[in-house]
């Protein structure tokens, strides 16, 4: 083989090996235009203590990454002209109410509407349980877990860049979570093995397990409404958020989300109050 032929195919092979790395990270971004709002606060009920810990993670991720990340627990914060500046929004286990007024939830759904992004972590599920708009976009709401405990999460779509480099089949302690009012429309990514936990109420696991007997639901994402969203069930213990696996989840989440959101424009939005009529595109 002459020279030329083989700098030809080194080349070529570059080329294919570059692509390869493309189609499995999707597209890439600049994160120096990426910045973020982690918001932190909870209504009356539960408060988990990984909150500070998750804050922390993602400001990590936000120094090692070169995105910026600003933090909150205000609602005051969501106005259109603020929410304007993000990327995307991230919730770390929130829960409950996590809003003042219906004048807030407008101006976040209409950043949803608007191209915005959305990260929601853990117990975000719990988060918003009053609000149909908002359980829509999440994929549902909160019903039950059993007790923390050691079980496996299988990774259903190992070509998504959020699962890119997870193991296959993922044993870690967590809790389990049951959603009810399931959204038809997300697409999941990652699922609990349903056979791996253990349980002394048995009779709840078959109610909020529902048609599913091996797999349920862990982790997906969700192009709803003009947004770009993307959540995960897991993160219960706050040392998850100093485990490098873990973080590695949670920023594929983040980075996909963040790959898929271009511009934020408020004209796109529609809605005149929280509960205007969905408008299927």
């Amino acid at each position: 083989m002459n020279r030329f032929a083989t700098v030809f195919l080194c080349s070529l092979l570059v080329l294919i090996t570059s692509f390869a790395g493309w189609s499995q990270s999707g597209t890439p971004v600049n994160w120096k235009k990426v910045k973020v709002l982690v918001y932190t606060k909870n209504g009356k009920g539960y408060v988990h203590d990984n909150i500070p810990y998750a804050v922390k993670g993602i400001q990590k991720l936000g120094q090692e990454h070169g995105f910026k990340v600003d933090v909150s627990d205000q609602p005051t914060v969501f106005t259109e002209a603020n929410l304007q500046q993000y990327t995307l929004l991230i919730f770390p286990s929130t829960n409950n109410d996590v809003f003042d007024t219906d004048a807030q939830r407008l101006a976040f759904r209409r950043y949803i509407e608007a191209g915005g992004g959305f990260v929601g972590i853990h117990s975000v599920t719990g988060t918003e349980r009053n609000w149909s708009w908002f359980k829509r976009m999440i994929g549902g709401t909160f019903a039950w877990h059993p007790k923390f405990q050691k079980f496996r999460t299988h990774v259903i779509d190992t070509k998504h860049p959020s699962m890119e480099g997870l193991p296959k089949i993922w044993e870690k302690e967590d809790e389990f979570y049951f959603t009810k009012e399931m959204s038809p429309g997300p697409t999941v990514v990652m699922a609990h093995d349903l056979t791996s936990i253990t349980t002394d109420e048995p009779e709840k696991v078959r109610m909020f397990g529902g048609t599913f007997t091996q797999l349920y639901p862990a982790a997906w994402y969700y192009h709803f409404d003009g947004g770009y969203t993307w959540c995960t069930t897991l993160g219960h213990d706050k040392k998850d958020y100093s485990e490098p696996l873990f973080m590695k989840h949670i920023f594929q989440g983040i980075r996909y989300v963040a790959s898929q959101v271009k511009t934020i424009d408020f004209k796109k939005a529609y809605a005149a109050s929280r509960d205007s009529p969905i408008r299927v595109n």
